[in-house]
């Protein structure tokens, strides 16, 4: 299935600004906000914290099959998604990481 096609299947992220992804120490080491271009991630990764409570090495193994030919992009082209290079790190073994929503008014 193409990445269009699981998007679809996502909870609806209208509610969010954005999510901020802290690492241990509860430091924010990146931001996904609701804006067009980062949008599929915000969903992708508001999805994965429903799921999976954090961003941990079972989390990122389905985003990377949510993800699906952007997934095989980033693996080709190291760098060109952000959002995914992420999610490669932490399933070979980077340190999980806690989403915090930050809701829009």
């Amino acid at each position: 299935m193409s990445f269009a096609e699981n998007l679809k299947k996502l909870p609806g992220i209208s509610h969010l600004a954005a999510i901020n992804l802290l690492d241990a120490d509860g430091n924010v080491v990146a931001s996904i906000e609701n804006k067009p271009g980062s949008q599929g991630s915000l969903a992708v990764y508001n999805h994965l914290a429903q799921t999976y409570g954090s961003i941990n090495a079972e989390a990122a193994k389905k985003g990377l099959e949510i993800f699906a030919e952007h997934s095989e992009d980033e693996r080709a082209h190291p760098g060109k998604h952000p959002n995914i290079a992420r999610l490669l790190a932490i399933e070979s073994g980077q340190p999980a990481l806690r989403a915090k929503h930050v809701f829009a008014l």
